[in-house]
């Protein structure tokens, strides 16, 4: 078995992109779940809010289950590191 990844790496690159860190941690298939829900929920909110919405507001329900997916990552990341290392997670 593969040296895990360091867990801030896994931490960083899943702020940069959605679903980049499950991806890191050979999540795939829930790192791209991810990736398409935060556009999905993008689209629904800005379909359904008003042009005066800033940038944020018009994107909330994406950007929200982007910042969800982000401690997910990490969390999995430092299971796996804990795992490899035979020390228990905490």
């Amino acid at each position: 078995m593969a040296k895990p990844i360091n867990p801030y790496l896994v931490l960083a690159s899943a702020i940069i992109l959605p679903g980049a860190g499950h991806v890191a941690v050979r999540e795939t298939a829930r790192g791209l779940a991810f990736a398409f829900f935060v556009i999905l929920f993008s689209v629904i909110s800005y379909k359904t809010t008003t042009p005066d919405q800033s940038f944020i507001g018009r994107h909330a329900i994406g950007l929200f289950v982007w910042a969800l997916s982000i401690p997910d990552a990490y969390r999995r990341a430092r299971i796996l590191a804990a795992t490899a290392s035979g020390t228990q997670f905490r």
